[in-house]
């Protein structure tokens, strides 16, 4: 049984230290967990409360607190999730003698069916991509995004930190590392394919240019000047605004997060299998592919009702 440390904010250093050496999380759920814990760990010490102290009334008061501040459910449900998961880890290391939240049920999440898109309007905004841009450089780029997110239904952090040498020799087929650096193959549609070696032309030359001008070369695929050193998620996220309004499909649609939705649902539309659909997407459990069924389902309604004589209010009699 090893000593708990001294100071509230080592607990969780130490907690996302090893949920990344350990399981491999991602950057974005550690910042996640780190912020949700530093906000629990405010909130005891406004009440004298400390982590090595606190039971399950006390967390309970918490998340009623949050609740009372008009936090989402899913927020209220994350946040306990991270302190769940910090004292299952505080048990494990033997600075806790019990996990005060174990039998803490959550508020849940309400199911909602995830936004997608119609072909129609990723062909508007695939169009959008090839007219937009200061230069022919930044509408080969815009095309490639693109092309191969809707190809791929990569997540756009996959996307934009792509290496350029997984691009090289016309490749049928991507490797992608996903969340917790898993990795899956990809394939590519032939506008994909051509959208892509069209960038890499671009993006050679001018990375040659630099290189003879003293500029480092970068390993990216799409690179920046940023300090990550490639396109960052918030700019492909304006980027893909710019598209929508460029296109005439309505900016609140679309997200990267619809284009990847938009993959999904199509291929099922055209018979492809959950299993294929869930290997391509990335995801660990089928279950969360299995969301896309629904959604194929409500559109479906939705055509019939919008469509069929006997469903319209304003059908005459015949007879």
């Amino acid at each position: 049984m090893s000593t708990a440390p001294a100071h509230p904010h080592q607990w969780i250093s130490t907690f996302l230290d090893a949920q990344a050496a350990e399981l491999g999380a991602a950057n974005n759920t550690l910042l996640a967990y780190g912020r949700d814990l530093k906000d629990f760990i405010e909130w005891l010490e406004r009440r004298g409360a400390t982590l090595g102290g606190a039971d399950r009334d006390t967390v309970e008061a918490y998340l009623v607190d949050c609740d009372a501040l008009g936090l989402a459910r899913a927020t209220r449900a994350r946040r306990l999730s991270a302190i769940k998961q910090l004292y299952r880890f505080a048990f494990d290391e033997g600075w806790r003698a019990d996990n005060p939240a174990i039998q803490i049920k959550g508020p849940g999440r309400l199911k909602s069916l995830p936004k997608t898109l119609e072909v129609v309007e990723v062909d508007r905004l695939l169009e959008a991509a090839r007219q937009t841009g200061r230069t022919s450089a930044d509408r080969l780029r815009n095309t490639c995004l693109m092309e191969l997110l809707y190809a791929t239904g990569m997540r756009v952090s996959e996307l934009v930190s792509l290496p350029a040498s997984a691009a090289r020799g016309d490749p049928r087929m991507l490797l992608v590392r996903g969340k917790g650096g898993k990795e899956r193959m990809v394939p590519l549609s032939p506008p994909a394919r051509a959208a892509l070696a069209a960038w890499l032309t671009v993006r050679d030359a001018a990375e040659e240019d630099g290189a003879r001008r003293g500029s480092a070369r970068s390993p990216h695929l799409f690179p920046s000047r940023g300090k990550s050193g490639h396109l960052t998620r918030h700019r492909f996220y304006l980027l893909i605004k710019e598209l929508a309004v460029a296109g005439g499909v309505s900016p609140d649609k679309v997200t990267p997060h619809t284009l990847r939705h938009a993959f999904a649902t199509h291929l099922l539309a055209n018979g492809a299998d959950l299993r294929t659909i869930q290997t391509l997407l990335g995801h660990a459990d089928v279950s969360t592919t299995e969301i896309y069924t629904h959604v194929l389902d409500a559109r479906l309604a939705e055509l019939v009702l919008d469509h069929h004589p006997l469903a319209r209010d304003d059908k005459t009699d015949t007879d």
